[in-house]
């Protein structure tokens, strides 16, 4: 059997931690995600996977984080890993009832999925997530410039007081920096795109998180309410029955 990675993995070790405590599963995945050319980092528990976290020199492109892990649960990692890293997170939860999920992307992860999942559902929400964390808006004249209406390469927004440097990747109030995650920074590219504009939850669904989403549109709302929070209440208006304006 050859060993070389299947078609479409990353050009260069994307560094990966998976905390999951079933030894069976954590294997499986560690051996399947490893085939797709990932380099991967495991724990059992989410005291470990803290402690792996911050001793790794070089750091993790991503984290795989199961909701029910002793010691420190997923959500409590999830936060502890938002005190000093914006390093995208995907959660994985067992319960289909959805009140963990919402409870991790409260507490800072960047997408979900319910196990028992496929491995290659899971390598495209990771290939997404790695998208969005590496996200640059369309150079004018692109091929899609035309039809994604993203800001240009190397454009500044202004907004009031709100500043968006999309060549940096860099957002600030009033002059002062502000911390966004991954999937909140292209959430408010999305919005900035479109100022004015009501944007349905389906289309930022489609737009910003890329999948279909099993018709759960609670991820917006909750991303919508962590913006709200960084960036102040007022400037994304909820229209009621349709989604979400930016204002101008």
């Amino acid at each position: 059997m050859s060993s070389s990675a299947p078609a479409g993995a990353p050009s260069r070790p994307v560094r990966v931690l998976l905390v999951e405590d079933d030894e069976l599963m954590r294997r499986s995945f560690t051996v399947a995600l490893e085939r797709y050319g990932y380099e991967m980092a495991a724990a059992a528990d989410g005291l470990e996977g803290l402690e792996l976290f911050r001793d790794r020199d070089e750091g993790f492109d991503l984290l795989i984080l199961d909701v029910m892990l002793p010691g420190l649960d997923g959500i409590g990692l999830c936060r502890r890993v938002r005190e000093t890293s914006l390093v995208p997170v995907l959660m994985m939860s067992a319960r289909g009832d959805g009140l963990d999920v919402v409870a991790g992307l409260e507490a800072g992860a960047d997408d979900y999925v319910v196990k028992p999942v496929d491995t290659y559902v899971l390598v495209a929400r990771i290939r997404s997530l790695l998208r969005r964390a590496t996200y640059a808006p369309t150079a004018p004249g692109s091929e899609n410039a035309a039809d994604t209406g993203s800001p240009s390469e190397g454009e500044v927004l202004v907004f009031g007081d709100l500043t968006i440097d999309t060549a940096g990747m860099e957002v600030s109030i009033s002059g002062s920096p502000v911390a966004l995650t991954p999937t909140e920074l292209k959430l408010l590219l999305e919005f900035a795109a479109h100022p004015g504009v009501v944007l349905e939850r389906h289309t930022l669904l489609r737009d910003v998180w890329e999948y279909g989403w099993d018709g759960d549109s609670r991820v917006v709302d909750l991303c919508v309410q962590r913006l709200r929070r960084k960036l102040g209440r007022e400037r994304i208006e909820t229209v009621r029955g349709f989604g979400y304006k930016f204002r101008r």
